[in-house]
Parts: structure tokens; sequence; C-alpha cells
């Protein structure tokens, strides 16, 4: 998309605020104007895209004012609005004209960006704090050695199974693949199937899969997951006893199937925890996924979301001390963002282990197992080769020969990486 067919902040995000010194107005004039006739000198502009839960808008508002409060020379104009499914094709065509923010969130981080030089490298943000944040957040954000973002959320995937159902059926929470295989035929039952990983029989499972024989999606400028073709081709045993839950009214990522007793097992994330607390009480636990044989290990995936700086901003000095303030200064705004408004896991070990809402049971574990075992996508990995990728793994769990299915896929997705590596 061209610079000339950007959208300007306000005309698609909808209304924003402006913090001067502690005090909120409307955005209906310039803000760097608006700003300084409070006194402030400099005018950030922060992007965050519109969040489900209930009270997040007004939290980051709060955020910045409380920053301003500190820092009166440097008001926060916190835009607020675009969608999950708009919100990244609406910052993109904005980063290429003149009206782009100052810092924005990512909800997929991309290495291409850092290295087209849209991104401001952040080591020095994080300073002493990097030893204390999660190692898989920071190889996520890293390029070429280089740190560009900085996490505000981790969200922890995991295994969720249930106590009383797996101890009529005689079965220990699975450590291996083939234990998980058999453990969902045991589970299987009436109305009950033993696995639910989402309606297409899919899901998260490739990913897990690989990760979980020892191998990987990329590695350096290579695709390698082909490698992990004796581990993804169990999808052909999982799928073969009829013991995966398929087409249920929501999806994987729902802790519907799970609270409403039609699986045994699901692989969901630590934000379902509360729906399916108040549903079954203590009758749950999560795991990681398991290692798939004696060689391989335990994993789960970390997804959230990131904020970084636009390297052609103005002010960037002025918005890496933002950031450092407001993710690694301020433990109290991390765990507030973190479970206040949905339930999260702050990156930051030592915030993490000091929220009181992660501090026992279920969610105590997962933290434990983020920090453990998680793994997040490689930064160079796209949507197409995602597509790719679980379109071969679907195939391969109908019956196709694994090896020569992922060496199919891998090829296109070569060619992808190619291309983004110059």
């Amino acid at each position: 998309m061209s610079a000339s067919s950007a959208l300007s902040r306000r005309g698609f995000l909808g209304t924003s605020l402006l913090f001067v010194a502690g005090a909120a107005v409307a955005c209906s004039g310039n803000p760097q104007q608006t700003a300084s006739a409070k006194g402030a000198k400099v005018t950030l502009t922060q992007w965050y895209h519109q969040y489900g839960e209930e009270g997040t808008q007004a939290a980051v508002k709060r955020y910045a004012e409380q920053y301003t409060k500190a820092n009166p020379d440097v008001a926060v104009n916190v835009v607020w609005g675009a969608d999950t499914s708009q919100y990244e094709t609406k910052l993109n065509a904005a980063l290429l004209g003149a009206d782009a923010p100052d810092i924005f969130e990512l909800g997929d981080f991309r290495a291409e960006m850092a290295r087209k030089g849209q991104l401001e490298p952040l080591d020095d943000v994080y300073g002493a704090a990097k030893d204390g944040f999660n190692p898989a957040d920071l190889d996520y954000l890293t390029v070429d050695g280089t740190l560009y973002g900085i996490k505000t959320i981790d969200d922890v995937m995991v295994l969720y199974y249930r106590k009383s159902l797996l101890k009529k059926a005689g079965v220990t929470p699975p450590t291996t693949f083939t234990a998980l295989v058999d453990a969902a035929k045991k589970l299987t039952t009436g109305g009950v199937k033993g696995l639910f990983i989402g309606n297409d029989g899919i899901g998260d499972s490739p990913y897990l899969l690989a990760w979980s024989q020892g191998k990987d999606l990329i590695d350096g400028k290579k695709v390698v997951y082909a490698d992990a073709a004796r581990s993804i081709g169990g999808l052909r045993d999982l799928h073969a006893d009829k013991s995966v839950l398929l087409g249920f009214t929501t999806d994987w990522y729902d802790a519907g199937a799970f609270a409403q007793g039609a699986a045994a097992m699901q692989w969901c994330g630590l934000w379902a925890l509360p729906t399916i607390e108040k549903a079954l009480g203590d009758d749950f636990g999560v795991v990681a996924w398991p290692a798939f044989d004696g060689s391989g290990r335990p994993v789960a995936r970390l997804g959230g979301w990131t904020q970084a700086v636009n390297a052609k901003s103005k002010h960037k000095d002025e918005a890496k001390k933002y950031l450092q303030w407001l993710w690694i200064k301020q433990a109290d705004i991390q765990i507030d963002w973190a479970v206040k408004y949905g339930f999260h896991v702050p990156p930051q070990k030592a915030v993490a282990a000091k929220t009181p809402a992660l501090a026992k049971g279920a969610a105590k574990d997962a933290v434990t197992i983020g920090t453990e075992n998680g793994l997040s996508f490689p930064a160079e990995w796209t949507q197409a080769m995602q597509a790719g990728f679980i379109a071969a793994a679907a195939d391969i769990a109908k019956g196709a020969a694994p090896e020569k299915t992922l060496r199919a896929a891998q090829a296109k997705a070569q060619s992808d990486l190619d291309k983004q590596m110059g």
C-alpha cells in the first residue's frame, strides 16, 4: 500500500485522548499544539488494537496519565480502536506515511519489519533487566542479535485435563505422545471425547509435535520443519481411533468444550482458566504438551502482544523512556494489565512471581510451564508459511505420507523466507 493511501489515526481508530499533566482532553486539533498549550514539549502517539476485555481502554489511558504526571514535558496520545483482524493492515499502511505512531503494538512480531528499518532497537531499554524476562520472549524479539520489542503479556497455552475423568479411566496426565494417544482413547466414552485440539482436529498440534521432537520451524535461513516428519506423522495415530473431538460449537481457544464436559482434555490458553475454574472448581489441572518420546521435550506455546518503537519517530528517545517506565519499571502496572482485565502472565519472571492471582493451583503451574517449556513462533514465520504448514499437517492426519507432504510445503516456505531475507 502506498503512503498516500495510509489513513489518518483518528480517521480509522476513532476517539483518542491526550493526557497532558494529568488532564484528559479530546484530540480535536493538532495534538502537538494542544500539548504545547498545556506545557508539554513532546507528544507521543501510542497505538493499541481494540482489546475485547472490559476496562482495558481506561487502563492504558490511566497509565499514560500517570506517566505525564511524573514527566510533565511528555504527553501521551493513546489511540485505540482497530480490532485484531484490521489492526495489522492499518498499522502497516500508517508506517509508510508521515502520520505513523511513535509506539505501537504488534500481535505477531515480524523480523522483516526490523530488517526493513521500521523498528527501533531496544537493547538499551532492557538494560540490566534483560535477564529477568522469559527467555522465550527474548528469543522471539531478537533479530540478528538485537532486541526490537517488549512483550506486554504472555499468553501461555497448556493442556487442560479433567482430574476426575482421568482417575476414573485409570490414566495419568500424559508425558509422551504415545501416552497422549492412549489416554485420549481411554477417555473417550459416551458423549465425551478424549481430546480437543481444535474444530479441524489440528489446531496448534503441528507446531507442538515438531517442538516436542526437539525440532524447529526455522533454523537461521532455512525452513526445517520437515525434519519433524516422524512426530507430525503421529497425527494419523491421534485421529485413527476417533478420540479427537471435531466440530464443536466453539474452537480450541475457548473453554467451552472442556468446561461443558465434551472433552476430557483440551489444548487452550491460560486466559480460559477463570472460566474453567468457575465451571469445574478444582477438578482440573494443566500440563505442557508432552514430549514426543524419551529424546524429546515437553513444550507450551507462548502468545501475547508486543510493543515497539517506530524507528522513524521524531521522538525515539522519549518513546523508549516511556516504554522502559511502563513495561520494565512499573511492576504494579504490569500486574494490573496482566490479570485485572483478562488472565495473562507478566513477561518479567519476578513480576509474575509476585502476582497474587498466579500464586497457586493451576495458574501457578501454568506460569512454571511457560517459563520452563514456553516457545514462540520464529520472528520470520509468516501467515503464508503457517497456511502451508497447517494444510500439510491436515493432509497427514488423513493419511498422506508425512515426509513427502512436509517437504513440498517446506519448499514453498523456503522460497518465502529467501525473499524475506533478501
